[in-house]
């Protein structure tokens, strides 16, 4: 076990925190608390843990040398932000003295309390906190992986770091044609991203005049344009003035870069294609379970992390708990999600370390900002049963610049100063003020 003080330079500060890391072969080791994942879910939880327990009983299992504020990569899509801007380096934002294991996750073993990595370690948990996310299958797209070039072939996506630059500069080389925007037959992170850059695009195309020679086309597996009805029918107006064409039920299963076509399947017709001709192409790719979660008695028959929707205890290991998009809790996988479950499983815990019965319950709370233009934002917020869940006392249904303010601005100092470290657990008591103490 070896003290190490980690240096970084970010936008010209340097920031030095002293972890102890690990790396040495076949060691093992043993925490209180175990944190499966450097993603937001498991910053804060480890964050929270090092309250309530002191930073020598908590350890993180994370590889990436890098924690990104992925909410904001639709705006470095459209040439908002910088994707730079969005990344800092896991060493300043997990909890000083907090050990971070810089590794893979290779086993989970809940019969035996145990985690082994890929570096060879193995350690032993008194309870385990999972919070892997999910995983990304641009693979699953035929013709994708062979394709060197992004930018040369005018594709993009928002989900990966990766890729999410290449989509602004389609977006700038964008001459005429097609603008296509794909949504996967699977689960995905932040359900509303998909449309979010086919408006910013709409809007952009407009501002540089392209947009008359431009047919922008949102190609969704979805049976809806967005899941709850509130919402659903603001945005249908929208797409209907702004002349956007939406196909429901088309899912995107190859692409010919060279000829630059996308191909999509009909759902309601399998194995019935149609080829569409792009000259820009936004790819959502299609996701999936954690492959150690899924491969370990922890999972749900599709894969996911079974837990109780209400506590997000664990329904077979009591001493395990969840967090996140790697969990099967039936709400959309946000980090708005993240911060409600966040505050739900901080009191869980307390509830189980002093042996007694968790009495705080998850309402299913869930956020998306859906953006749709480069100034306005409709705010959807809504729990398990589809209804919306607002925090504040006006119709967040219509079109508002205040809401694109705070998504551009004030949510990345909330999530790096306040869900990261703990102390935001969603807007559940401004809520309650807002509406006068009702729900």
């Amino acid at each position: 076990l070896t003290p190490g003080k980690y240096c970084h330079r970010t936008a010209g500060i340097g920031i030095c925190r002293l972890h102890t890391s690990s790396s040495s072969a076949s060691s093992k080791e043993h925490y209180k608390v175990l944190v499966l994942g450097g993603g937001t879910g498991g910053i804060a939880m480890s964050a929270r843990m090092k309250r309530k327990l002191g930073a020598e009983n908590v350890a993180v299992v994370e590889t990436s040398e890098m924690h990104y504020y992925q909410p904001i990569w639709t705006l470095v899509g459209a040439g908002v932000k910088s994707a730079a801007s969005s990344g800092r380096p896991t060493a300043s934002v997990i909890p000083p003295g907090v050990k971070w294991v810089k590794s893979n996750v290779r086993e989970i073993d809940p019969d035996t309390n145990t985690v082994r990595t890929d570096n060879g370690m193995e350690i032993s948990y008194q309870y385990l906190i999972v919070a892997l996310g999910l995983q990304l299958h641009y693979e699953k797209i035929k013709g994708l992986p062979e394709i060197d070039d992004w930018e040369e072939f005018k594709i993009g996506s928002n989900y990966s770091v990766l890729t999410v630059e290449k989509t602004w500069r389609a977006l700038q080389n964008f001459k005429e044609g097609n603008a296509i925007f794909s949504f996967p037959n699977t689960p995905v992170k932040c359900a509303g991203a998909p449309q979010k850059i086919m408006y910013l695009t709409d809007a952009y195309l407009r501002k540089t005049g392209k947009r008359a020679t431009a047919n922008v086309m949102y190609n969704t597996s979805l049976p809806v344009l967005f899941g709850i009805k509130k919402y659903a029918d603001a945005l249908w107006e929208i797409v209907k003035n702004r002349d956007i064409q939406v196909n429901l039920r088309h899912n995107l299963v190859e692409v010919r870069a060279n000829k630059q076509e996308a191909v999509f399947e009909n759902l309601d017709n399998p194995g019935e294609t149609e080829v569409f001709e792009y000259e820009m192409l936004h790819v959502t790719p299609p996701m999936g379970p954690n492959p150690v979660i899924k491969g370990s008695s922890l999972a749900d028959e599709g894969g996911w992390l079974d837990v109780n929707k209400e506590t997000l205890q664990h329904n077979k290991y009591p001493n395990v708990f969840g967090i996140g998009d790697c969990t099967n809790l039936p709400t959309a996988k946000t980090a708005a999600a993240v911060a409600a479950q966040s505050s739900i499983l901080d009191r869980t815990i307390s509830k189980v370390l002093k042996n007694e019965m968790p009495d705080t319950k998850y309402d299913g709370y869930t956020s998306c900002p859906l953006v749709t233009s480069y100034s306005k934002v409709i705010l959807a917020e809504f729990d398990y049963s589809g209804q919306p869940l607002e925090t504040f006392p006006i119709d967040q249904s219509k079109e508002r610049w205040t809401m694109y303010h705070m998504k551009a601005d004030v949510m990345p100092h909330l999530y790096w100063h306040g869900l990261l470290k703990g102390f935001w657990g969603g807007p559940g008591p401004i809520r309650k003020i807002m509406h006068l103490g009702m729900k």
